[in-house]
């Protein structure tokens, strides 16, 4: 279909069980796509048949727990069971929650008042003090502010910068486009051939 990657994540009623059953499903036909896990619990992880795991790290929250402690539990938790974990598939994503509605920032107690300037600077802070290779500016669910994607991509230099939130149409995937990495989710379940025009 033209689409460069699939990324497998969610908020709610994600299990390992859901995961390994849907990562076997797309196994079958994924072809040279990249396959890409990206868990909200570390209770999801799995390493089987997949290329990447994108673990997010949420600047904007108000508790620690989403900015490093999840992490750091989940690396003690791996240590005990003597489980060795593949480094090289391992990508740390600077997540950037701005949906004040979406699970994911009722999950993570994320800030989402935030002005163009807050945003830029979590993106440069991600970018420069912490050298994670991915910003990702999430809306989820609704279409964002396109104002705050461009800004943050004229002021990072290395950082990959990924968008996420509300495309699902070809007007929106092209007006984020100019800017970000576009990921879309929602449409490919409610409506194939809109889902297609996504891919520009």
């Amino acid at each position: 279909s033209g689409t460069d990657a699939i990324i497998i994540g969610g908020t709610l009623n994600v299990t390992r069980e859901k995961v390994e059953k849907l990562i076997s499903k797309i196994v079958k036909y994924k072809k040279n796509i990249p396959i890409i896990l990206e868990p909200s619990n570390p209770e999801c992880v799995t390493f089987t048949n997949i290329d990447y795991l994108f673990i997010p790290s949420v600047l904007n929250t108000k508790s620690t727990k989403w900015i490093s402690k999840a992490i750091v539990q989940w690396i003690k938790d791996e240590r005990k069971k003597s489980v060795e974990i593949p480094w090289n598939k391992v990508v740390g994503e600077a997540y950037i929650v701005l949906n004040p509605k979406s699970s994911v920032a009722k999950l993570t107690e994320a800030d989402t008042d935030l002005t163009v300037d807050d945003v830029v600077a979590y993106a440069i802070y991600a970018e420069r003090y912490l050298s994670l290779p991915i910003i990702y500016i999430e809306y989820s669910g609704i279409f964002g502010n396109p104002e705050f994607v461009r800004a943050v991509s004229e002021n990072i230099v290395n950082a990959k910068l990924f968008y996420g939130g509300g495309i699902n149409s070809r007007d929106k995937a092209l007006t984020m486009s100019k800017y970000a990495t576009i990921v879309v989710g929602n449409v490919v379940y409610e409506d194939l051939n809109k889902y297609l025009e996504t891919i520009i």
